[in-house]
């Protein structure tokens, strides 16, 4: 086999430099975890296998045996990918199901994981659904603990939730499509919790179908190296199969719903450009392993067992992705990537997890700690995921650490109650099958534990309080008013404070100013659905008003303040003086500090002033909406002797914020999407208008053989309608998704607009 130069001094450039590059996870935690955490990450995956090899060295044979052949997987996809597709067949191959149903439910059945009735009706996933099943290979049973994800960015908390306990992932991108505006957001999501990935290319007997074009995009688009492992047999009405590439083995599915897998030698006509894509497959590793880089400076070709361990390694690594193809809908090409999970996905003892020792003991500071998947270890496990369920609350743990028994007792972390697990369940979708014991690094389910999603529990007779960090938790971007029809009878109260503890992107508020309750989310459709849930599971109709963006206040040049709050009325009165700066912060942060010489506010009245500063953040006093990036710095001020107190100062710290932040020409700021459109070529230049007429940005625009996408950023304001506008236009062919992109400041005239309405709706209420 000829090599081309360029990898062959890529390689040599790694052997004799050996650069490391990696990125430090995020994680959304509490504040004592977050900076913790943070600093003593392991920068490379090079530094975490060498934690993760010594912690291996400590388990046990049947331990080791156990984990070798459990994987933890996800699902994960854009909308309208096939994800729910995938995994309807992979439960079919693995036993689970004895029959393949259609996702849409258009025979009365519908697929497994969509198990709600409004999924079925809409076809899209709105819940994440667990389910376990076993995979054999090469005459071994291998255990799958599987979640099937939503595609919609209105339910990205369901994707983050199941990311952060899994070990790897399965992402499945459209052939014609290829990488769209929710894969790049996957994407992300999986780097945030460094989830490996396999690629799957879904729908291969699509009309302009193009395996490897989508390839070139997952390298470009995601920034991660990918290579194909598969060669696909005829595209669109003609794909009959895969050639896997390593083993130089043909692959077609046979059977009524293609559960026989026979194999066959290379068709003649794909010899030449199976050999081509191989050699393209060792390049593409020699760029991020170290031993087929040395062999590629030796000028041998690796074996079939070297390419294999080059492949795990690399992925396990975080460093590429191999990709599989096929089509989910025609039966096409699942076996073999079940194959691939065994080989390229890590077994949960390869993964490092960590947690911070919160014991409280002589040390002050909370050090973090490697938590080791030993069945004799003590107890630590995650509550990831919150479900009302027939019995009460169902509760979905992942067990980091130890084993969880029926009948046992575990302690809650945060308010260090002791419950006991009364009922302990593996889940199969909406169903559920009763377990004595679950051991490290499953995922099972319980009943009867008072909890919120992220709460960590611990075993009873743990020597050390471990806690683990929890999910990110996006902002909430619209909001709108909410009131039941009829009179409540306590249901309505009982059903938004069941949603707000499932999803943590659903927040209820109660405005005490217009005496309305509120609800806001990730988008329409979020929200939308909540309130026919509340409808359907609740049988409450109910009204709701126009839909407000969740607006932000923010100042632009800095300023100082001196302002004094007095009163006296008769014996004791109340004094108090701030003086300081206030600016401008980027970043979305606010901040407050002091710098008090002399003692001139003692430290109990700057904490009031702090608090105060806090509420003040709540409602800005432009339109009374949270602020953003403003930093107040108290520098001087002066106190009475009798008439100070924390009120005065907390009282003073609102004036001297209200004229600062209105001194420092202050603006609004709007909520920015980033717009995906998707329709059939025809209707180009329709899109093209209606979004310029919206006021959006175009970013780029994509033409493939059929139809086109748009990507453009628009304000959510003018988003409003868009869906309808984009059917009429479009004569129903067109699709959207929008995701939130950042704060940016809002036009002059309707910031005059919101302001004159704030005013308005004040004057009303006095």
């Amino acid at each position: 086999m000829s090599f081309l130069h360029l990898p062959r001094l890529r390689a040599f450039n790694r052997a004799v430099a050996r650069p490391i590059s990696s990125k430090i996870s995020h994680f959304h935690t509490t504040s004592f975890l977050r900076n913790e955490i943070l600093k003593t990450l392991p920068q490379t995956y090079e530094e975490e296998k060498a934690i993760i090899d010594e912690i291996n060295t400590t388990l046990s044979p049947e331990d080791v045996n156990k984990l070798d052949r459990m994987r933890n997987i996800g699902i994960s996809a854009h909308i309208d990918s096939g994800k729910t597709t995938f995994t309807e067949r992979v439960l079919y191959y693995t036993g689970r199901i004895k029959a393949i149903h259609e996702v849409r439910g258009r025979d009365s059945v519908g697929a497994k994981m969509d198990h709600m009735e409004l999924e079925r009706e809409k076809g899209i996933t709105i819940q994440s659904a667990a389910t376990y099943c076993s995979w054999n290979k090469d005459n071994q049973d291998y255990s799958f603990n599987l979640i099937d994800t939503p595609g919609h960015i209105d339910f990205t908390i369901e994707v983050e939730r199941a990311l952060r306990v899994l070990d790897g992932a399965v992402l499945v991108v459209c052939a014609v499509s290829g990488v769209q505006s929710q894969t790049v957001t996957v994407d992300r999501q999986m780097r945030r919790y460094n989830i490996p990935r396999i690629t799957f290319i879904n729908k291969m007997d699509r009309m302009g179908s193009n395996p490897f074009k989508v390839i070139d995009m997952i390298n470009q688009k995601l920034k991660i190296p990918a290579a194909a492992i598969q060669v696909p047999i005829g595209l669109e009405d003609n794909h009959k199969g895969v050639v896997n590439i390593i083993d130089r083995v043909a692959l077609y599915n046979e059977g009524d719903n293609g559960e026989i897998i026979r194999q066959d030698k290379v068709p003649q006509e794909l010899e030449e450009i199976v050999e081509e894509k191989r050699a393209l497959l060792i390049e593409t590793l020699a760029d991020v392993d170290e031993e087929i880089a040395d062999l590629y400076l030796e000028g041998e070709e690796p074996s079939t067992e070297q390419i294999k361990d080059a492949i795990r390694r690399s992925t396990i690594a975080r460093k590429f992705t191999p990709v599989l193809m096929g089509s989910a809908l025609a039966n096409k090409g699942i076996q073999p990537v079940l194959d691939a999970i065994v080989d390229y996905l890590p077994k949960p003892n390869e993964i490092l997890n960590k947690g911070l020792d919160v014991t409280e003991g002589e040390t002050a500071e909370e050090k973090p700690v490697n938590l080791v998947p030993s069945s004799t270890s003590s107890f630590v496990g995650l509550a990831f995921k919150l479900e009302e369920g027939k019995y009460g609350q169902l509760t979905y743990i992942r067990v980091y650490q130890g084993k969880l028994k029926k009948g046992g007792y575990i302690t809650h972390l945060k308010s260090g109650k002791k419950v006991k697990v009364s009922r302990l369940v593996k889940m199969h979708s909406n169903d559920m099958e009763d377990v004595d014991e679950i051991g490290s690094g499953e995922i099972c389910a319980t009943f009867g534990i008072d909890c919120a999603s992220g709460d960590t529990f611990i075993g009873t007779n743990s020597e050390k309080k471990i806690a683990m960090s929890s999910m990110f938790v996006p902002e909430a971007v619209i909001s709108l008013s909410i009131a039941p029809k009829s009179k409540d009878n306590g249901a309505f109260s009982k059903a938004m404070n069941r949603f707000q503890k499932e999803d943590p992107t659903f927040r209820v508020k109660f405005d005490n100013e217009s005496k309305e309750t509120v609800i806001s989310g990730m988008g329409e459709l979020h929200l939308e659905i909540y309130v026919e849930r509340i409808k359907r599971e609740y049988g409450i109709e109910c009204v709701t008003g126009k839909p407000q963006v969740s607006y932000r206040e923010a100042i632009t040049v800095p300023t100082t303040f001196d302002y004094t709050h007095k009163k006296q009325s008769g014996g004791a009165g109340q004094f108090g003086r701030v003086m300081g700066e206030m600016s401008p912060i980027e970043g979305g942060q606010n901040k407050f500090s002091q710098h008090i010489i002399g003692g001139k506010i003692s430290e109990k009245y700057l904490l009031a002033c702090s608090k105060g500063f806090d509420d003040c953040l709540e409602k800005g006093p432009l339109i009374g909406h949270k602020v953003l990036g403003v930093h107040m710095h108290v520098n001087d001020g002066a106190t009475h002797t009798v008439d100070s107190s924390e009120l005065a100062f907390k009282l003073a710290t609102y004036g001297a914020f209200r004229q600062a932040f209105l001194d420092a020409q202050p603006v609004i700021l709007e909520p920015i999407m980033s717009v995906e459109v998707n329709a059939p070529l025809e209707f180009q230049g329709s899109v093209m208008g209606l979004v310029n007429k919206l006021g959006g940005m175009i970013i780029e625009s994509l033409n493939s053989n059929d139809d086109f996408t748009v990507i453009a950023e628009c304000s959510l304001n003018s988003m409003f309608g868009f869906s309808t506008a984009l059917r009429a236009c479009t004569q129903g062919k067109g699709e959207f998704s929008l995701e939130f992109l950042k704060y940016a400041q809002c036009a002059p005239q309707l910031q005059r607009q919101l302001i004159e309405e704030h005013e308005k709706s004040l004057a009303a209420k006095k």
